[in-house]
C-alpha cells in the first residue's frame, strides 16, 4: 500500500527526512556569524526541514509511518557518522537530540491529531525546535565552546528552524491546496 501527500510517497518523504538530517550532521559544526547576535550552524539549515517532513510523513502515513523514518534516520546517520570518522561527542549528540526531539514532536503533533494541520505542526514545533536545539547544542559543544558561543547557537538555531520551518510549511501548504485537514 502506497501513502501519498501531494502525489508524493511516503517512502520520497522518509528519504527526504533523512537526507535533510544527514546534511544537518554534516554541517554541524561549520557556522554563520549573524550581524548583531547568534553562530548559525550551516547543519540547521538543512534541519529546519525535517520538522515539517516528519509532519507530512506523519499525516500521509501515520504513527507507523513517522517511527521508521525516525528509526532509518537514526541508522543512516550513525553509519555516516562512522564512516566520516566524525567524533563520537557528535554522533551521541545528533542521535540523543533527534530521539528526544522527534519523539516529543510526533507525542505532541499525535495528541492533537484531531485539530487542524497547521495547530498540530506549531504546537509540536513549539516543543521540539528548542528542545532539539538546546539539547544537542549542550552535548556536543560544552565545554568546547563558550557559553556566550553556546548562547548564540542555541539562539541562531531557534530562530532559524523556526522561520525556515514555518516557510517550508508554507510551500507545503500550498502545493497541497487550502483543503488540508
Amino acid at each position: 500500500m502506497t501513502y501519498s501527500v501531494v502525489g508524493r510517497p511516503v517512502a520520497l518523504l522518509t528519504a527526504l527526512y533523512a537526507l535533510s538530517i544527514l546534511l544537518a550532521n554534516l554541517t554541524l559544526n561549520q557556522f554563520i556569524p549573524l550581524p548583531v547576535f547568534g553562530l548559525l550552524s550551516v547543519g540547521t539549515i538543512f534541519f529546519a526541514a525535517v520538522f515539517t517532513l516528519r509532519d507530512r510523513i506523519h499525516r500521509a502515513g501515520g504513527l507507523k509511518a513517522v517511527y521508521l523514518a525516525i528509526a532509518l534516520a537514526l541508522l543512516v546517520n550513525t553509519v555516516a557518522a562512522v564512516l566520516t570518522d566524525t567524533p563520537w561527542r557528535f554522533v551521541g549528540a545528533s542521535f540523543l537530540a533527534i530521539l528526544v526531539g522527534e519523539l516529543a514532536d510526533t507525542a505532541v503533533y499525535q495528541r492533537l491529531i484531531q485539530k487542524s494541520w497547521w495547530t498540530r505542526v506549531l504546537a509540536s514545533n513549539a516543543v521540539s525546535v528548542p528542545l532539539d536545539s538546546v539539547l544537542f547544542t549542550l552535548l556536543a559543544f560544552w565545554g568546547d565552546m563558550s557559553s556566550r558561543d553556546i548562547t548564540q547557537i542555541i539562539f541562531a538555531d531557534i530562530l532559524a528552524k523556526y522561520a525556515i520551518a514555518a516557510l517550508f510549511a508554507l510551500r507545503v501548504r500550498r502545493l497541497a491546496g487550502t483543503a488540508t485537514p
